[in-house]
């Protein structure tokens, strides 16, 4: 996969299939359009073309808003990781500003779609939206489609059970400690990358010694607070762990810090990368009477997290 981050750097063809779309998550429906994309660049010939964008648009549209709403499920490298793994033959990043959003859907299939790529035809999904103020979308592109000589090809609603899948329904289930549904809908373990950072290391003195793992990207969504059980990556080994989220009452612990146990592990890795796979939610977070009770709770969290983890 050829990775681009100006659009001068692609060489157009003139046979290109394309999508487009932030597809936050890489989910399964994403990665539906993207196996059908890659079909139909090998039926006439082609050549698969994904078309994101970073940031994130929600990042720059709403510069001021820190809500949940405003946080992503995957970084551009957790992106980038994610669409290597599924044949495609170009990815392209394109910054996204204020005056790429101003575009008209019109210049936007003029010099994006036909002059930047020689787009020849287009897989994307039933709601997809472009150009200022989200005025093109499916309709406008078939109603057009001999015009620009562009073949649409629509992607229906894909479902789960009934349950329409979309980023927003996975972070709406990753907010509410509902992990079960979030991978189910994306087709694997939500996972965020940090760094080990130093805390207060009252773990190491309860005989539980944990990582704290700090985001490597502030707009990175994280679960609500809890207990959860996760795999944690370390130099390219791969652990059983458990997790709390929250700001650790018992101890009187200050901000919402990521505090990971990792099963049979004791190595130094401070400053160095780990990264977090979340398999379930267990409990929420709890104050507790006394630092005898928080050690027995951990230690039935760490059975849970075995149980689920099937360790």
């Amino acid at each position: 996969m050829k990775i681009y981050h100006n659009l001068k750097d692609f060489q157009p063809k003139g046979n290109a299939v394309v999508t487009t779309g932030t597809f936050d998550g890489v989910h399964l429906g994403h990665k539906k359009i993207i196996k059908r994309l890659i079909e139909k660049a090998k039926e006439i010939g082609g050549e698969s073309v994904l078309l994101t964008f970073w940031p994130h648009p929600k990042l720059v549209l709403s510069p001021d808003s820190h809500t949940r709403v405003t946080r992503i499920l995957s970084t551009i490298e957790e992106k980038t990781e994610l669409l290597e793994t599924l044949g495609l033959d170009h990815l392209v990043i394109l910054p996204f500003t204020r005056e790429f959003s101003e575009l008209s859907c019109e210049k936007y299939i003029e010099e994006v779609l036909i002059s930047g790529f020689g787009t020849k035809a287009m897989v994307i999904g039933y709601d997809h939206r472009f150009g200022k103020n989200r005025e093109g979308g499916i309709d406008y592109l078939i109603q057009h489609s001999e015009r620009f000589k562009i073949e649409i090809e629509e992607i229906n609603r894909q479902e789960i059970d009934n349950i329409t899948i979309s980023s927003t329904k996975i972070r709406k289930a990753i907010e509410e400690g509902d992990i079960q549904t979030a991978n189910e809908l994306l087709g694997r373990n939500y996972d965020f990358c940090g760094t080990v950072v130093k805390g207060r290391q009252l773990g190491r003195q309860i005989g539980y010694p944990t990582a704290n793992v700090q985001t490597q990207n502030e707009f990175k969504l994280i679960p609500k607070n809890g207990v959860y059980a996760v795999y944690a990556w370390v130099r390219g080994q791969k652990f059983g762990g458990v997790m709390n989220i929250g700001v650790r009452p018992t101890v009187e612990g200050k901000g919402i810090t990521q505090e990971v146990y990792i099963f049979d592990f004791s190595d130094d890795i401070y400053g160095e990368s780990v990264k977090v796979e979340i398999v379930d939610f267990i409990r929420e977070e709890q104050k507790f009477d006394s630092i005898e009770a928080l050690i027995q709770q951990i230690k039935q969290d760490v059975i849970a997290s075995q149980r689920i983890l099937q360790l």
